[in-house]
């Protein structure tokens, strides 16, 4: 089962973090300072896995990551996790957020946080992989839009009807009318 996956910069900035198990805020923060040091001190032509900080639970965990330019990207798994299968997650979940993002980068992680949970949550869902196709993970993704923007035309609605109130006939009084002023201008309307 995966407990965490983190993803941060060259300077243990964290990008994006999730956490499957409880841990308060301090202790999040903790054990992304420790995974950053376990992890960063390392040459990039070394192994890819490392037993977990005494903080994530020690050696019955695996840090497994990759190095992508400026970002860390960290899975900690317990030991029934395959530990190329983790490395093939994470190369899918990079590759997902390069179709989304078009060649991501970190600036894109931190703008668009929520598109970059959205693509992680489509992957890993309560500490179990849930979808490893990138085809289906992207055509969920699209789906997710479509009715986001769907809602969005339904909120608008009421601004698309002032406007088209206001582009009416109508006389120039009942036009200028501004919603607070309403009760007043209804009492002074003359016809």
């Amino acid at each position: 089962m995966i407990k965490a996956i983190l993803v941060f910069n060259n300077h243990g900035k964290p990008r994006l973090s999730k956490f499957y198990q409880y841990f308060n805020e301090d202790m999040q923060q903790q054990i992304i300072k420790e995974t950053f040091q376990l992890v960063s001190k390392r040459d990039d032509n070394v192994c890819n896995f490392l037993e977990g900080g005494s903080l994530i639970g020690g050696s019955d965990y695996k840090l497994i990551y990759r190095h992508y330019a400026t970002l860390y990207f960290v899975f900690c798994v317990d030991s029934s996790e395959s530990e190329l299968g983790i490395l093939d997650l994470i190369q899918v979940f990079v590759e997902t957020l390069d179709k989304c993002f078009e060649n991501v980068c970190e600036l894109d992680l931190i703008f668009h946080a929520d598109a970059a949970h959205q693509v992680l949550d489509e992957l890993v869902m309560g500490g179990m992989v849930l979808q490893t196709n990138m085809a289906d993970i992207l055509c969920r993704l699209q789906e997710q839009n479509k009715m986001q923007k769907t809602e969005a035309g339904i909120s608008a609605a009421p601004a698309r009807a002032v406007s088209a109130v206001k582009s009416m006939n109508l006389p120039q009084q009942l036009r200028d009318m501004k919603l607070p002023d309403l009760p007043q201008a209804i009492k002074d309307l003359k016809f």
